[in-house]
């Protein structure tokens, strides 16, 4: 390689770095901008405009949303409806997951399509068609109204996820087993259940920051007797400082990181990312 060529490819090499550095500055500035700026907003005793960062810091708001007892009562609230939501998905999806990878019937593509209608129509929409009915059934401000409601939004990732992840074990692995001896149930339990684990623990990880999340249809459905995390973040924002607001919403944003996470630290990185198919 001639003395032209070598210069003329170290600076298209520069160039090519400095950009990628610049791609990845905004990227970065975009998704950590808003979260920096909320953990700054929670700890800051006074902060006003054109200040780059608050001018005193301050754990009073900390202090009030803790010792509220109807915030206490709601995050109790919302961490129990998310987990029984998950545990009935799983009970609930998982075998169904297991027929739509692994047996043929009519009109199966359409069923397994039918899951993504919930996530069709404007949700707001949907509340109030589901509402009327809850009316007529006596679910409207009831626990199991409000776990029905999370359900229907949950019911889409617990199926399509561990179907594919189902659909991924090989058969020749099941087969052999067979021919081993073994029994279909425990074929089922030792050999594709532990093979699909990946994705139902994604799917289990995402259904549960789901329901956790969940405020339209709780509101709904809930109100006055049952306020979950998200349903009070609503009367924070409205009733006090940003402050309280952005205490409340790293309190609400903690549990998804931390799941997260664990789910990456125990589940590992690499059947992390099998179970989302991004491998």
């Amino acid at each position: 390689m001639r003395g032209d060529d070598k210069l003329w490819y170290f600076k298209t090499l520069g160039l090519r770095k400095i950009v990628e550095f610049i791609l990845l500055a905004i990227f970065l500035l975009f998704f950590f901008g808003p979260l920096l700026n909320l953990l700054l907003l929670a700890f800051s005793g006074e902060w006003q405009y054109p200040d780059v960062l608050p001018t005193s810091w301050s754990l009073e708001w900390w202090s009030f949303v803790l010792a509220d007892e109807s915030i206490l009562r709601s995050m109790w609230l919302s961490f129990l409806i998310a987990a029984l939501v998950t545990l009935i998905s799983l009970i609930i999806c998982i075998p169904a997951a297991y027929a739509f990878a692994r047996i043929s019937f009519p009109l199966r593509r359409f069923f397994l399509f039918s899951f993504l209608l919930t996530n069709a129509f404007p949700k707001m929409g949907l509340y109030v068609a589901i509402a009327v009915l809850f009316y007529q059934y006596g679910l409207m401000n009831t626990f199991i109204g409000i776990i029905l409601i999370h359900l229907i939004n949950t019911l889409m990732l617990m199926t399509w996820i561990p179907s594919a992840a189902f659909e991924n074990v090989h058969r020749s692995q099941e087969e052999s087993a067979r021919d081993a001896g073994a029994s279909p149930f425990k074929v089922f339990w030792h050999i594709t259940l532990p093979m699909a684990k990946p994705g139902i623990i994604v799917a289990s990880v995402f259904t549960f920051l789901s329901s956790l999340d969940e405020a339209q249809g709780t509101l709904l459905v809930g109100i006055p007797d049952y306020k979950t995390m998200p349903v009070i973040m609503y009367s924070i924002i409205a009733d006090y400082p940003s402050t309280a607001g952005a205490v409340f919403s790293v309190i609400l944003t903690l549990p998804t990181i931390i799941l997260l996470f664990a789910a990456r630290k125990f589940v590992g990185a690499d059947s992390f990312a099998n179970g989302m198919r991004l491998k």
